[in-house]
């Protein structure tokens, strides 16, 4: 996505954030934090991402992993 497809996101969620503060109900509040969050975290992973050599399939999969939850609550060193 090109850099300026990114700040765009991110100004809209957290543009979201300041119209849900003044005017929404506490969940609205709540889930326009939750997504500008989950906006700002895809950002960094993005850029991390295309800064990173390549990687391989075991290392996407470890990293995935990271992102997708447990049934136990473990960790990651536990697969």
């Amino acid at each position: 996505m090109p850099t300026s497809m990114r700040g765009s996101t991110l100004a809209q969620t957290r543009s979201r954030v300041a119209v849900a503060t003044r005017l929404g109900t506490p969940e609205d509040v709540t889930e326009a934090r939750r997504n500008h969050a989950a906006a700002k975290l895809e950002d960094y992973i993005r850029r991390t991402v295309d800064a990173a050599p390549p990687l391989t399939e075991a290392q996407r999969d470890r990293l995935a992993a990271l992102l997708r939850p447990t049934a136990s609550g473990g960790d990651a060193d536990a697969a």
